[in-house]
């Protein structure tokens, strides 16, 4: 019977458990470049099976909130490579989920204060957060975005390949498309935020073909065994919404399952939310899901997250429901997590005034057990 302590190997990437550290936006990264901080951050949580950074913009049309990293810009990637090497002379391993936020931005983030991009110009009912010309910083509504023309497209895509290509020259185990939480690639998924009439908009065919495109060019470029996808089946994150979210993602697991990938991550039920929320009539079946990736071929392991705790990754893993479990807030508190969830150790409180912004109070000072 599998254990949460267990080693595993996800597609080309080994592990020394099954504890994974999710994504978790910090804004400790200013001029979208990742520092000292950021590099020992990750390096006091590297005992965790596999870290995934907080998300990290691909291109600046890609980014949404002030002081997030990116993934484009060579002092970001040197920063990047700080950060692959404290981890990896920790003994960890590491990927880079990789981020274009679509109409989740504002324009003073934007190119040339320029509108953001979207499936089609439809407002998110959502917020952003943006630094003031005087350093004050402040949630703000989304922009109004403007709809991608077709023939930009394909440079989406190519985006992503050169970020793949770069994350791995940068040190990086591997990457995560964040395709989830109504950003780009799920703004494109949803019918609530695609009203296309073109190849990329109406069936769910036509919805989830840029995800395959980008996947298709990121396994191409470094290998799908190094290459995973988060995605959200039924979370109202950043305006999302579909009113038939089975069909949809069943249909994008089975394409998924034609590549050999390190891993599928999902997100059950509201992001950081209730995990039996549903969108639609009836409730989402995460099992079914499941069966439709294994019935289609696929072999990447299963990656679960949302509200997780040491009991209960425990007994998904022992009982097979997942391979891998992720964990969120509970690894912000707690460098040590994977310790003092083995012996079922008392875990410290999070400080939530420090998630976003700031230094290293509550980001670096939180104590582990002596």
């Amino acid at each position: 019977m599998p254990t949460l302590f267990d080693p595993f190997t996800a597609g080309d990437i080994a592990l020394s458990n099954r504890i994974v550290m999710a994504p978790l936006t910090r804004n400790r990264s200013p001029g979208a470049v990742p520092g000292t901080m950021t590099a020992t951050y990750y390096a006091q949580r590297a005992s965790a099976g596999l870290l995934i950074t907080e998300a990290t913009a691909i291109t600046q049309q890609g980014q949404g909130y002030a002081d997030v990293p990116g993934l484009y810009a060579p002092d970001q990637l040197a920063g990047w490579r700080r950060v692959t090497d404290a981890v990896h002379a920790e003994g960890g391993k590491i990927v880079v989920q990789m981020w274009h936020v679509g109409r989740i931005s504002h324009a003073s983030l934007q190119p040339a204060g320029g509108a953001p991009v979207a499936p089609s110009a439809i407002t998110a009912k959502a917020k952003t957060y943006i630094v003031n010309a005087d350093g004050s910083g402040e949630f703000v509504a989304t922009s109004q975005p403007r709809a991608l023309a077709l023939d930009e497209l394909a440079g989406i895509v190519e985006d992503y390949r050169r970020a793949a290509r770069a994350a791995i020259d940068a040190g990086f185990d591997g990457v995560e498309v964040h395709a989830a939480n109504g950003y780009l690639i799920d703004q494109f998924l949803r019918s609530g935020s695609n009203q296309r009439t073109d190849a990329y908009g109406g069936s769910i065919e036509n919805r989830a073909r840029l995800l395959v495109e980008v996947m298709e060019a990121i396994t191409t470029e470094i290998g799908a065994g190094r290459t995973a996808i988060r995605i959200s089946p039924v979370t109202p994150a950043n305006d999302a919404s579909d009113p038939d979210p089975q069909p949809l993602f069943d249909y994008v697991v089975r394409q998924l399952a034609r590549w050999p990938l390190s891993y599928i991550h999902v997100i059950e039920g509201a992001t950081g939310g209730a995990r039996d929320f549903q969108q639609g009539d009836t409730p989402f079946d995460y099992a079914a899901l499941r069966e439709s990736y294994a019935e289609a071929g696929g072999a990447g392991a299963w990656m679960v997250n949302n509200g997780y705790d040491g009991t209960l990754a425990e007994t998904v893993v022992a009982d097979g429901r997942a391979d891998l479990v992720a964990f969120g807030k509970p690894f912000i508190a707690n460098p040590d997590l994977v310790r003092r969830l083995r012996e079922r150790a008392q875990l410290n409180t999070p400080d939530t005034k420090t998630f976003y912004g700031g230094g290293e109070k509550g980001y670096l000072d939180y104590p582990t057990l002596p």
